[in-house]
């Protein structure tokens, strides 16, 4: 299914019982919408929500913006947009207000949310990322590196890339090589946007600082990362929830950079969690 922002196309699909609250699942750099395992959506499906994921514009079967004019900081769009490219895909269900969890980009996506939209979330999680704050983003130098490398077109170097990248910023106990090349197989094979996330990356730092923004955000906040995160330090998310009135931080002790299975019970519960105590 597609709903539109514009000339941006959507692609999303849907879990669970329309009936019930939404919960809507927002995607990091370069992610497309099935790393939000469907085994994992059921989960929280299973808690009673209607579960969105969707593709980020830019990536997977959402709008491309090769060619797009860029504007003074040499981006594309803006996390802005990208905001509104979420409240699009709500919109396109009827869902007039909606829980929001963002990861990593996407945590600074429904950040933008809550500032900007605020009457649209119901709740908000914002999960392993940062306030777009220099001195509160601070990665390895390996981690970044690699984030940062052309991503590749062949299918094998692609495979590669992606289990290169998490042997550096993933969770070390749960480290799974097959896994990772199973999943890094099925999103090529999906279909990629060609420089997609170098121009998701352009609007994360064209973005600026959201401090001043999180201070006034009022909507309930769940903040949770892990201390094993080597793109966005844990401080990221500990400012965070230091900004936001209220906000609720949790540390999830040797998560890295990313939500093995091992972990989805714990993320359900701390969501779930969340979600039922600001209903």
């Amino acid at each position: 299914m597609y709903a539109n922002n514009g000339d941006c196309k959507l692609y999303y699909e849907t879990f669970g019982d329309p009936a019930c609250p939404t919960l809507l699942l927002v995607n990091g750099l370069g992610s497309q919408c099935i790393n939000y395992h469907e085994d994992w959506c059921r989960l929280f499906a299973a808690e009673g929500l209607q579960v969105v994921r969707f593709d980020n514009r830019d990536v997977g079967l959402s709008s491309s913006f090769e060619g797009a004019p860029l504007n003074a900081d040499g981006a594309a769009y803006t996390l802005s947009d990208m905001a509104a490219d979420g409240l699009a895909v709500l919109d396109a269900l009827g869902v007039k207000r909606a829980h929001v969890m963002g990861l990593s980009m996407g945590g600074m996506i429904v950040q933008q949310m809550a500032i900007e939209h605020p009457e649209r979330l119901l709740t908000m999680t914002s999960v392993m990322s940062t306030t777009g704050e220099d001195m509160y983003r601070k990665s390895s130098r390996r981690a970044l590196e690699l984030l940062l490398e052309p991503t590749a077109t062949d299918r094998e170097e692609a495979i590669q890339q992606w289990v290169d990248g998490l042997h550096e910023w993933g969770t070390p106990e749960f480290a799974d090589e097959a896994r990772w090349r199973a999943a890094a197989a099925s999103s090529f094979d999906r279909g990629g946007v060609l420089g997609g996330s170098a121009r998701q990356y352009a609007a994360v730092m064209d973005s600026g600082s959201r401090a001043d923004g999180l201070r006034a955000v009022r909507v309930p906040t769940l903040v949770m990362h892990g201390d094993k995160d080597t793109i966005i330090d844990e401080i990221g998310g500990r400012r965070t929830a230091e900004l936001v009135p209220g906000a609720r931080f949790e540390l999830i002790e040797g998560m890295g950079h990313d939500y093995p299975p091992q972990l989805w019970g714990r993320w359900v519960s701390l969501v779930v969690g969340h979600i039922r105590a600001n209903s």
